[in-house]
């Protein structure tokens, strides 16, 4: 399954209120995505609330869209992200690792 990163831009900010209201308004998202082979990792919201980063496993852009589109949710760009861990290079740099 390939990750993408989707940013979402809301011109009146997003608000999802910490309710049982915004629990089945998250959970109904996750599970139109779910249909698709979509996966909500997780998201980043701007200070601002009017702009989102969100993280998804999904088979390919066109799913994300779809999904979107569903969930009556802008998707304004889709990239194709790959993680990038500095543990991973930290962990080269030590006396183990340099002894392979």
């Amino acid at each position: 399954m390939a990750r993408f990163m989707v940013e979402r831009i809301f011109p009146e900010g997003l608000e999802i209120p910490m309710t049982v209201k915004g629990a089945e308004a998250c959970l109904a998202v996750v599970g139109t995505n779910g249909e698709l082979g979509v996966t909500w990792v997780h998201s980043y919201v701007s200070e601002d609330h009017r702009k989102t980063f969100c993280i998804y496993d999904a088979p390919s852009p066109e799913a994300i869209r779809q999904a979107a589109k569903l969930n009556q949710l802008p998707a304004d760009k889709i990239t194709p992200v790959r993680v990038l861990d500095p543990y991973f290079y930290m962990a080269a740099e030590t006396p183990a690792a340099k002894a392979r």
